[in-house]
């Protein structure tokens, strides 16, 4: 299969972005199939297309593949993004594992009751200004920014979705319970 990847998911971030913005970096264009109801997402699982009956998935070189990571792992490894020995594979790990945690946080925001979510919220400004930030200081977000793929990946008009917004929620609550 040559064609481009193809990307199942919502129309939001998620556990997608990471995906889309490998394949930015790659220069790699993509389609996007989002689910839009229950139906979608049943669809996918009864056809076989989820081995873990969840998305995201994306269908790359033949294969529907599951599983965020192991997505990552690939798409950073077929397009040289994933470091060139084991120590730099390992750091680069260290840095995605970092940004998963952080995003946990940020995407169960808005599902957390109303009683809970201004805890929830500094909890989740404590972790990331403490804890995430400082390792990735400004110089560093300004080499990535910089990146051609990335830069135009940033612009407007990009396949980049906004942040998940709580009036989504009820549409995803739809799709997903």
């Amino acid at each position: 299969m040559s064609g481009k990847p193809k990307l199942h998911y919502f129309n939001g971030r998620g556990r997608m972005e990471s995906i889309r913005w490998l394949l930015a970096a790659a220069g790699v264009e993509f389609e996007e199939c989002f689910l839009e109801t229950k139906d979608d997402l049943t669809k996918l699982q009864k056809d076989g297309s989820l081995l873990f009956q969840q998305v995201p998935m994306v269908e790359i070189d033949g294969m529907k593949m599951a599983q965020s990571r192991a997505i990552g792992n690939y798409i950073a490894a077929k397009y040289n993004l994933y470091g060139k020995d084991l120590k730099e594979r390992a750091l680069i790990d260290m840095y995605v594992e970092a940004i998963i945690d952080l995003n946990e946080l940020l995407m169960t925001h808005p599902f957390q009751p109303a009683d809970k979510k201004e805890q929830h919220f500094a909890t989740i400004v404590d972790k990331a200004t403490n804890r995430y930030f400082p390792v990735y200081e400004k110089s560093f977000k300004a080499r990535i920014s910089n990146i051609p793929t990335i830069k135009k990946f940033l612009q407007p008009g990009s396949q980049r979705k906004p942040p998940l917004q709580e009036k989504d929620v009820p549409k995803l609550m739809k799709i997903f319970h």
